[in-house]
């Protein structure tokens, strides 16, 4: 049974998403790289956030999650699937030849110019033009 999608995208609609899903990802990008430069400090601070809430440190971590948290439900309310986010992996799920399979996109691509099976993933990418 294939999976079912709100949304199947033809080409020309994922490319005019991409200028908006590009700032998107780089705002994640912001909120990931502060989350990782405050964990390292999260130990202690969970540790005693029983009796004080957990401080300056974990709130500022919260409302970084939090953020995150917004970015990437931002994008899966578009109808795309962030599949790595360091990587900015996008996946647009598509109809070709009566199936659906997914458009494949990250930066520094300036279009989609990939797409692949559902269960392939990114190693099975395979150029739009060519057509099974």
């Amino acid at each position: 049974m294939e999976p079912s999608f709100p949304r199947l995208f033809t080409v020309e609609e994922a490319n005019a998403l991409l200028p908006e899903l590009e700032e998107l990802l780089r705002d994640i990008a912001v909120h990931r790289d502060r989350m990782r430069e405050k964990a390292p400090h999260l130990e202690p601070i969970l540790k005693s956030s029983i009796s004080n809430g957990g401080g300056r440190v974990g709130s500022e971590y919260g409302v970084e999650a939090y953020n995150l948290y917004l970015g990437i439900e931002r994008i899966r309310a578009l109808g795309v699937l962030l599949k790595d986010l360091d990587m900015g992996l996008l996946d647009f799920p598509h109809e070709k030849d009566g199936r659906v399979v997914f458009l494949c996109w990250h930066p520094p691509e300036e279009r989609i110019g990939y797409w692949h099976e559902i269960q392939a993933g990114y190693g099975g990418r395979k150029p739009l033009r060519e057509t099974p």
